[in-house]
């Protein structure tokens, strides 16, 4: 298994030195071709659209969200992005008043534009499930694996956060169903969203042990506030033994 830091490309220096495997950035910074070489594989990058370039509501804009995509698209492959993470909660997020069915319409439609665009380049775009504080659609792991399977193209699959599958006070069971459809994983606490094993009241054990019955070997990435580099020794060392007991 291969544990990796959300942060900047920037950072990837302090976060070799900490021993993370991989950072995953913002794809802000895969666009911001001012910046240097990562010191860290980048397979994995988040918050694929940003809040002001609206997927639903009445000022979305296909067009625009077309080619936003087809330019992520390009950048990603020159720089070996396997996994693009769909969280962007506060572009997808469903105005107030607005049908949520046609919200549920817009995001479909998306996905199925996106996936058309990022199939050739062989990434996967990962659904993730929003906790209901920062976004109004797709909240769980469950309704997260309903959008794959109705959108139903390879590559369209879902991520499993902790953090949100905790704070949503969501089954494993719902983790077990997503398996089939499992891209890649997110990590933190409940308590605070701090680093895993920072506040000593999250257990990982049981969400890892369902991660391996079901085959899962892919990357898992911590996303938290407040990390620090100097923490990142002890947190690889906190997965890693939460994930091998």
């Amino acid at each position: 298994m291969k544990f990796g830091i959300c942060t900047s490309i920037t950072d990837a220096s302090a976060a070799s030195s900490a021993g993370w495997d991989y950072a995953e950035p913002m794809v802000k910074d895969l666009l911001d071709e001012s910046l240097p070489p990562s010191a860290l594989p980048t397979p994995a990058a988040n918050v694929l659209v940003p809040a002001a370039m609206k997927i639903t509501g009445p000022h979305a804009n296909p067009d625009w969200l077309k080619a936003h995509m087809q330019r992520v698209t390009a950048r990603a492959k020159q720089l070996g992005v396997e996994i693009l993470v769909f969280g962007s909660g506060g572009a997808r997020n469903v105005p107030d008043g607005f049908s949520r069915d046609e919200a549920k319409r817009q995001i479909a439609s998306f996905l199925k534009m996106s996936a058309e665009i990022v199939a050739p380049a062989n990434i996967t775009l990962a659904v993730e499930h929003l906790n209901r504080g920062e976004c109004n659609i797709i909240n769980t792991v469950a309704e997260a694996v309903r959008v794959v399977r109705d959108i139903d193209h390879p590559n369209i699959r879902c991520l499993v956060d902790s953090y949100h599958l905790w704070l949503e006070n969501e089954p494993l069971d719902h983790v077990t169903g997503a398996l089939p459809y499992l891209a890649h994983v997110h990590v933190a606490d409940k308590s605070g969203r701090v680093p895993p094993g920072e506040s000593g009241s999250s257990d990982y054990r049981p969400l890892f042990d369902l991660l391996k019955k079901g085959g899962y070997d892919h990357r898992i990435s911590v996303e938290a506030t407040g990390y620090m580099p100097d923490m990142g020794p002890r947190v690889v060392q906190y997965l890693k033994s939460a994930w091998n007991n």
